[in-house]
């Protein structure tokens, strides 16, 4: 196969790609979304799941995955565990039950149409499964003694740097340069992300003349060094996401976020096509197929999944090699509370890892769950090293003892 996953000539000195201009068939992309991911030769005996239990405490959601041969693995999830969790108790787990953690890419498509679960495909199923794999894959590290990374692929980097983001719409722009201000010094971060538009608003800003004025303040405040990005949030038709585009263009963003609805990927591929920009794309997105469009179509320059919402490591990496044979990067989307836990190991050893990932809340909430505590550090955090998730096990244990069941 031309321009493969392991190949990275297509990668520019400065470590940027090429943004979509390789040409590439869809069978190729097609190959590459269905070569094996999770490497566990190493492990020779079978790991058969015994037991799957969903537990809270203080804040946190916990997914412990347990075999009969005593090996366990502790996932964190996302806070929609609290109105997902029975259709993850009925509906997921009884699936993995009694099966070898070792077949976990054979289980993924196993489960999609395990009483016709694919009927309810989006969202909701895509998170449950994510957790479900998360537990598994840190029960398979324990057992090999290697990280993620080294289950799926292979470490490259332990650095990444982030860029720090508002979520707000309501403020004024100065009122949003001073939020920003205090994130890049509480972190150190070289890049900022701000919203613009109304959030799906069919081209309503949220405060009149907010998004044009806020895109020219802040490359005016932070200066030339600055990286900016601008997230739309399905906020625009093409005209007027086309409009703001030319805007961004001429503070030199470096990459312009989601500006029509992401249902609407003729548009998005409509905006791309007319802009300098790079648009990223698809932290909504979970159907594979899907994302072979975005990536052949070249709709998106930067292609977002998000590791929960798309259903974990195992899918995201295979979006990820799609992507590498066009030449575009990945910068997930990353769901609050522990998701930036799961983005960081993501990065450890996918090769076409956008240049920044986000820095979003949870650090402070969870970060005391690995030794030594987790940071960001002049605009940088380091993926955990530990097995599996690399979480403190007798602190994790201490956290879980106190937990009770959902």
């Amino acid at each position: 196969m031309k321009n493969s996953y392991s190949d990275l000539s297509y990668l520019h000195l400065d470590g940027s790609l090429n943004q979509g201009k390789i040409s590439v068939g869809t069978d190729e992309l097609e190959a590459a979304a269905n070569s094996r991911v999770l490497q566990v030769d190493d492990i020779q005996s079978p790991v058969i799941i015994e037991s799957m239990e969903l537990l809270f405490n203080n804040g946190l959601y916990f997914l412990r995955a347990r075999s009969k041969d005593g090996s366990e693995g502790v996932a964190v999830a996302s806070e929609r565990a609290e109105y997902l969790h029975p259709l993850l108790k009925q509906l997921i787990i009884p699936y993995f039950i009694g099966k070898d953690v070792r077949d976990l890419e054979k289980l993924l498509d196993g489960v999609y149409v395990h009483e016709s679960n694919y009927k309810l495909s989006g969202l909701a199923l895509w998170c449950c499964i994510s957790w479900v794999e998360a537990s598994l894959l840190d029960m398979l590290g324990r057992i090999s003694g290697k990280p993620v990374g080294d289950l799926l692929g292979g470490v490259i980097r332990s650095e990444v740097p982030i860029y720090v983001a508002s979520g707000n719409r309501g403020t004024t722009p100065e009122e949003e340069i001073e939020v920003l201000q205090g994130k890049v010094a509480e972190t150190g971060a070289k890049a900022i992300k701000f919203k613009v538009g109304g959030r799906m608003s069919k081209n309503a800003d949220s405060i009149q003349g907010r998004s044009e004025s806020l895109i020219y303040l802040t490359r005016k405040v932070f200066g030339e060094d600055m990286t900016i990005h601008a997230d739309g949030n399905g906020s625009y038709d093409p005209p007027k996401a086309i409009e703001y585009g030319k805007m961004l263009e001429e503070i030199n963003a470096f990459f312009y976020e989601e500006p029509c609805p992401f249902e609407h990927l003729e548009d998005t591929r409509e905006v791309a096509d007319a802009l300098a920009v790079p648009l990223a794309f698809g932290e909504q997105e979970t159907s594979m197929r899907r994302f072979r469009w975005i990536i052949d179509n070249d709709a998106a320059q930067v292609v977002q999944p998000d590791l929960q919402y798309n259903g974990g490591f195992i899918r995201n990496t295979r979006v990820a090699r799609m992507a590498a044979l066009k030449g575009i990067a990945v910068t997930p989307h990353i769901s609050s509370g522990y998701g930036y836990v799961y983005v960081l190991h993501f990065a450890s050893y996918i090769p076409n890892i956008g240049k920044f990932q986000e820095n979003k809340t949870g650090v402070k909430e969870t970060g005391s769950l690995f030794t030594p505590q987790m940071e960001v550090k002049d605009g940088v955090m380091k993926a955990p090293t530990g097995p599996g998730l690399g979480m403190d096990h007798t602190e994790v244990n201490r956290v879980l003892r106190k937990a009770f069941l959902v």
